[in-house]
C-alpha cells in the first residue's frame, strides 16, 4: 500500500515536471517568495517545535536553523538569475565558426532526506536549492523529530500542491519506500550507515545523490593562541544542541604541554555556560530520544570523566562531560559521538596530530586554535577533510559562500549558496556552428592529411 502511494506520488511529479511550469525563473521566484513569507510568519511555530522535539533554546534555534534557511532564501532570490544564466565558454579555432555555451538545467523529481538533529535547516536548505534550480521535490523528515515534521508538512502543504512539492510522513518503512522509486536525484542528511543504504537504493536506477554525513571531527589545540576565546568556542560548538551536530568537535587532541590551562579553561566555560547544575539550564538541549541516551552512556566505559557523566533517561538530559585518559581503543573512540561527550588526547608535535588525523578516515570538519600561520598552513595542506574552520567551530557552516559538504566517508557533493543551486543543476554542454564553411579536410580519405598538417590541427583544438 505504501510503495503504491509512493508510487503514483513520484508519477505525478513527474507529470508536473514534464510540463515545464517549474522551468520559468518567474515561477521559481514566486515559489521561494512564498516559501519565505510562510516560514516568517510562523516563526514561533517553529521554536515551539523544536523546543518540543529537543529543547531547543530559542536562540540556537533562531542561530541554526531559521535565519540561516532566511539567509538561503534571500541569497536565492538574488541571485537567481544570475546562477540561471546561460555561460559561454571558449570555442577552439578549429571548432570556428562556433559558439560554446553551458546550460543549467533541473534534473527532476527528487528526493530530499532530513535529519532528526536540525530537522527544519538540514531539509529546508537542500529544498531551496531544488527549487531554484527548476525541480520538483519529495522530501521524507525524521519520523524522530515529530513535532518539527509535522509543522513541516502543515507549511509546506499551505503552500505548494503535492504535484510540486510533497511531504511525506514515516517511519523506516515509508523512506524504504521511497527508495524504491527512481528519482532523478537524491538528496540525504544523516548518518554513515544510512547513507550506504540510500546511495545502494540510488545505484539501481544509476540516480545521482548528495550525502551529508558526518564522522569524528578533531579539534587540534596548539600554542600562541587566546586561551579564553578558544575554550569558549571550543565549549560552544561541541555543546551547541548537546552535541547533536554533524560538524561539533568529536574529540580534542592537545598540546601536551597545554593539558592543564585547556582542561581549566573547558571546565570553567560550561559552569559559566549553563550553571553549576546544566540539568536547569534553559540553554542546554535534550537528547531526541531514549536509545540515544543509552548509546551514549554505553560510551563512558573508560576514561576519567572530569565533569559530567550524569544522564535521566525519562527528561532525555545527557549532562555535558570532559572524558581525559582516553585511547583509540576507548568505546567513546570507535564511532561518532553525535552527543555532549567530549573525549581529550594529547600530541607532541604538530606532525603527531596530523598523523593521528590522517590515520582515521576523513572527517566532515577539522579544527585548529593556533595563531601561528605556519602551523595553520601545513594542516591545511596536509590533512584532508570536508572543511576547515581555524580558531572557532562550527561557523564555518553558516555561510552561503563557502560549500559545504564531506569527503570520502564523510559525505560526497556540497551545497550552501550557490552550490545547493548547482548540487540540484544539470550542466548541459551546448555548442551551436554553422554548416558553412564545410572544408573537406576533416573527411575520409585520410591520407590527404599530412603529419605536418596533423600537428597544426592538434595545435589549434587545444
Amino acid at each position: 500500500m505504501i510503495s503504491e502511494e509512493t508510487g503514483r506520488l513520484v508519477s505525478v511529479q513527474r507529470r508536473f515536471f514534464q510540463s515545464g511550469a517549474t522551468k520559468s525563473l518567474d515561477f521559481r521566484r514566486d515559489q521561494l517568495s512564498a516559501l519565505k513569507k510562510t516560514l516568517l510568519e510562523h516563526e514561533e511555530d517553529i521554536f515551539e517545535a523544536l523546543h518540543q522535539d529537543l529543547r531547543r533554546p530559542v536562540t540556537e534555534s533562531f542561530f541554526g536553523e531559521t535565519l540561516f534557511v532566511i539567509n538561503e532564501l534571500d541569497d536565492a532570490l538574488r541571485n537567481l538569475s544570475r546562477w540561471a544564466r546561460p555561460q559561454r565558454t571558449a570555442t577552439p579555432l578549429m571548432m570556428y565558426p562556433g559558439q560554446s555555451v553551458i546550460y543549467t538545467e533541473p534534473y527532476g523529481v527528487t528526493l530530499i532526506i532530513g535529519p532528526w538533529n536540525y530537522p527544519f535547516q538540514l531539509i529546508l536548505a537542500p529544498l531551496i536549492g531544488a527549487i531554484a534550480a527548476g525541480n520538483c521535490a519529495i522530501l521524507k523528515p525524521s519520523e524522530l523529530s515529530v513535532h518539527t515534521s509535522a509543522l513541516i508538512k502543515s507549511m509546506l502543504g499551505g503552500i505548494f500542491e503535492p504535484y510540486y512539492v510533497a511531504v511525506v510522513e514515516g517511519e523506516k518503512d515509508v523512506a524504504g519506500a521511497l527508495l524504491q522509486e527512481r528519482f532523478d536525484y537524491i538528496f540525504h542528511t544523516g548518518s554513515t550507515s544510512i547513507g550506504r543504504v540510500v546511495m545502494e537504493a540510488a545505484a539501481r536506477h544509476l540516480t545521482p545523490v548528495t550525502l551529508e554525513l558526518g564522522g569524528k571531527s578533531p579539534c587540534i589545540v596548539d600554542r600562541n593562541l587566546h586561551m579564553d576565546s578558544a575554550v569558549r568556542r571550543i565549549v560552544w560548538g561541541k555543546f551547541f544542541n548537546a552535541g547533536q551536530t554533524c560538524v561539533a568537535p568529536d574529540y580534542l587532541l592537545v598540546k601536551k604541554e597545554l593539558r592543564d590551562d585547556v582542561i581549566s579553561g573547558l571546565l570553567s566555560s560550561i559552569k559559566t555556560f549553563y550553571g553549576e547544575n546544566p540539568a536547569e539550564s534553559p540553554d542546554y538541549s535534550r537528547i531526541i530520544n531514549s536509545r540515544h541516551i543509552n548509546r551514549l552512556s554505553a560510551l563512558l566505559g573508560e576514561g576519567k570523566i572530569l565533569c559530567g557523566g550524569q544522564f535521566e533517561e525519562d527528561s532525555l538530559y545527557f549532562a555535558p562531560t570532559l572524558i581525559d585518559e582516553v585511547t583509540w581503543e576507548s568505546p567513546c573512540m570507535q564511532e561518532e559521538i553525535f552527543g555532549p561527550l567530549l573525549p581529550i588526547l594529547y600530541y607532541d608535535s604538530i606532525e603527531e596530530a596530523i598523523d593521528t588525523v590522517n590515520r582515521g578516515q576523513k572527517p566532515l570538519a577539522l579544527y585548529l586554535f593556533t595563531e601561528d600561520e605556519d602551523i595553520q598552513n601545513r594542516v591545511i595542506r596536509e590533512t584532508s577533510s570536508g572543511g576547515i574552520c581555524i580558531n572557532d567551530t562550527i561557523v564555518h557552516i553558516g555561510t552561503s559562500h563557502l560549500p559545504f559538504g564531506g569527503v570520502g566517508e564523510s559525505g560526497m557533493g556540497a551545497y550552501h549558496g550557490k552550490a545547493t543551486f548547482d548540487t540540484f543543476s544539470h550542466k548541459k554542454s551546448v555548442m551551436r556552428r554553422s554548416l558553412t564553411p564545410d572544408p573537406p579536410f576533416r573527411y575520409p580519405p585520410y591520407q590527404k592529411l599530412t603529419g605536418v598538417f596533423r600537428s597544426i590541427m592538434a595545435t589549434l583544438i587545444r
